[in-house]
């Protein structure tokens, strides 16, 4: 078990100038505080800050960073406060553990726009000051290595949002170890059996081949030997998640899965790096396509080195990893190299990459994100993938996520230059906008004043950056639109009145619907939004109430035992004067079928739930909304003279769906809301006879069933 001399003593071990004397305070400050606490596991709760701290002094870091692990838990869990931490230790550690005890109050797996809102919190934490995150995986990693002594539904919960969250999170700041070993944790708890078969093929491996992982060492280290290079070789079997990873990933089995081992070669300087490439190649084949170099392109994160896979002793494929000792000390601890310390100084290692740096473009690119949905998949895209490198005709280098495609590339560019994409030359050779980029492809973007962003656009990108452009560029275009057919609408809904449609009277609804202006009720109108009786509504009430003859909606159906509640089935939308039965919902009200309804059979064998109704015979209000979809010639003015003809039967258009628009023809569903199977038919008879409409058709569709 840890101790507080154990981590003074590995402290004072890379810090000699350490304050132990701050850290022993910190200490027994932490275990006053948690007195009489107790973790799942039985052991007494100072256990869990010391174990914290200890994990970072793995990692060489400074005296306050070891200080907030002993108290992270003190302001949330204890009576301690901020003011008590601000008196005792400072306020820079006072603020640390502040930003901790919030990042541990954030639920990162709740609902999206809290995971978004959260998310956002997450960031704007780091950007203020990055150890506040470190001490977080720390908490997490050491909660994951303990985590059996939870119930199980809490362990699952952990796991998920460790797999989730903090092992891409870790992974992202360049700390693979440990992105490593908290996804191993998780894939424990989440799937044991896959994890325990993965150990147990490793063993029987093992058993038929020898220790393979000695032999190939030495194999390499011979190579260094001939070519005079002193260096260090590490060799090791993948963890199981990475193995299982792979095998979902590729769809094979283990014996068919060939690079299950990983070797590491460490040497002085960058020109050896390249030179034991070299020695390694001359000694084995190499695999095509799984050369990297992450020495003249880096990471974002700070990451360098040389990858390549080779077919090593009796035929199995290794990865071999190639770098320095200060490359390899900023792949193993990432951003946290930014405060390790050696001997008493604080380290300034040339490739570590100032972690302020990439989370402010971060909170820059999450700032300018219109919705939850956009910001959570930026989130995502940053936090979750490799990236490629390209090239522009000039020779700049442009980075981007696995799997981007041309269009990513000139979104990433500029705007401008994405929104007027008409194709891509990659390798000055003509390619499909959808193609997959690959790393060192020069991209060369070929641009159309006329061109627009197109819906289909967003199936073939993948970065934020560009999902964000061609939403903005769509929502403006879709803007224009429904201010068309809104204009259309209204002016229908004017003359049905016998009233003539102005600006002002559009302005005037606007206002008393709370709207921006008469632009924005266009807008909403022909968007569905809004419904072009509530317009009539606000501005002449008397003439948009129901005809006195008109039967209450409450009592359109006969047959209802009292005060029964029932709702129109959307699977076959029954209108009144069309034969209907009910439905019983088992104490929830009775549903609405047409007798015809397919949907209908599923409950032949339930006789006791049918109920025998049909329609007051009376008039209904034109409330009863039937969904057609019509295909329509794509002409100047066409839909706009759909509609005119909707209402012209006195009919009103509550939604409508744009299905598929093609050069010549689009389908386009609309809802319109009607009295009467009569009705129905007189809206359809006008359609029908228009030289546009090609097509008609009532939607019934089973899928909506009630």
């Amino acid at each position: 078990m840890d101790t507080i001399s154990g981590l003074i003593t590995r402290v004072k071990g890379y810090h000699p100038n350490s304050d132990s004397g701050l850290i022993l305070r910190a200490y027994a400050f932490g275990a006053t505080m948690h007195d009489g606490q107790f973790r799942h596991s039985g052991d007494p709760y100072i256990t869990h800050p010391l174990a914290v701290a200890n994990i970072l002094a793995e990692q060489q870091l400074d005296d306050a960073t070891i200080v907030t692990a002993l108290l992270h838990d003190t302001v949330e869990d204890t009576r301690a406060s901020h003011a008590d931490l601000v008196r005792e230790f400072g306020p820079v550690i006072a603020d640390l553990v502040d930003g901790v005890t919030k990042l541990t109050k954030l639920q990162l797996n709740s609902n999206e726009t809290k995971q978004a809102e959260n998310f956002r919190k997450l960031f704007m934490a780091m950007s203020r000051d990055m150890r506040v995150i470190l001490v977080k995986l720390a908490d997490r990693l050491h909660n994951m290595r303990t985590i059996k002594s939870m119930k199980p539904e809490g362990q699952q919960r952990k796991a998920r949002e460790t797999m989730d969250i903090f092992a891409p999170l870790a992974g992202r700041m360049g700390m693979q170890w440990m992105r490593e070993e908290l996804e191993d944790l998780a894939f424990s708890v989440l799937n044991p059996e896959g994890r325990n078969s993965i150990i147990r093929r490793f063993v029987t491996l093992q058993r038929e081949s020898g220790d393979v992982i000695d032999k190939i060492a030495t194999d390499i280290r011979t190579e260094l030997d001939r070519v005079g290079i002193v260096g260090e070789v590490r060799g090791r079997a993948k963890r199981p998640f990475s193995i299982w990873r792979k095998m979902e990933e590729k769809q094979i089995g283990f014996s068919r899965l060939s690079d299950i081992y990983g070797f590491r070669v460490i040497v002085a300087t960058e020109q050896e790096c390249y030179a034991v490439l070299g020695a390694i190649h001359q000694r084995w084949r190499a695999v095509p396509g799984r050369f990297k170099d992450y020495i003249s392109q880096p990471k974002s994160n700070g990451y360098r080195s040389l990858h390549t896979s080779v077919s090593g002793r009796d035929g199995k494929r290794v990865e071999v990893q190639i770098r320095t000792r200060q490359m390899h000390e900023v792949a193993e601890t990432g951003v946290a190299a930014h405060w390790s310390y050696r001997d008493g100084e604080r380290v300034e290692n040339p490739f570590a990459v100032d972690p302020a740096g990439w989370v402010s473009s971060l909170n820059e690119q999450f700032d300018s994100a219109q919705d939850h949905d956009e910001f959570l998949e930026a989130v995502k895209l940053e936090m979750y993938q490799d990236q490629v490198f390209c090239f522009t005709p000039k020779g700049e280098v442009v980075k981007l996520p696995k799997g981007a495609t041309p269009l990513d590339f000139a979104y990433a560019i500029h705007t401008r230059i994405g929104d007027a994409c008409v194709g891509a030359k990659v390798d000055s050779v003509r390619v499909p906008l959808w193609t997959r980029l690959r790393n060192g492809q020069s991209c060369e973007i070929l641009t159309a004043e006329a061109q627009r962003p197109q819906a289909t656009w967003m199936d073939i990108v993948v970065t934020g950056r560009a999902k964000s452009a061609i939403r903005r560029s769509l929502r403006a275009a879709d803007r224009d639109k429904f201010i068309r057919l809104g204009t259309e609408l209204a002016r229908v809904a004017f003359d049905g009145v016998n009233k003539r449609m102005s600006m002002k009277a559009l302005a005037t609804a606007a206002r008393e619907l709370h709207l921006q202006d008469a632009d924005e009720l266009l807008a909403r109108l022909g968007s569905a939004e809004i419904q072009s009786r509530q317009v009539i509504g606000v501005l002449y009430p008397e003439l948009a109430t129901r005809d006195s003859d008109e039967i209450d909606a409450r009592a359109a159906i006969v047959g209802l035992e009292g005060d029964a509640a029932f709702e129109r089935a959307q699977c076959c939308q029954p209108v009144p004067g069309e034969r209907i039965v009910g439905i019983s919902r088992r104490g929830k009200g009775v549903t609405l079928h047409a007798i015809d309804c397919p949907v209908l059979a599923d409950y032949e064998d339930q006789p006791d739930r049918w109920i025998d109704l049909h329609w007051h015979g009376g008039t209904h209000p034109a409330i009863h909304t039937v969904t057609f979809e019509l295909a329509i010639t794509n002409d100047a003015g066409v839909l706009g003279r759909v509609c005119t003809l909707i209402g012209a039967q006195k009919a009103n258009i509550s939604d409508l769906e744009f299905r598929d628009k093609k050069p010549d023809f689009y389908r386009v569903r609309i809802d319109i809301d009607l009295r009467s199977v009569e009705h129905m038919h007189a809206v359809r008879l006008a359609l029908e006879a228009d030289q546009d409409v090609v097509t008609i058709a009532r939607v019934r569709d089973r899928h909506r069933a009630a």
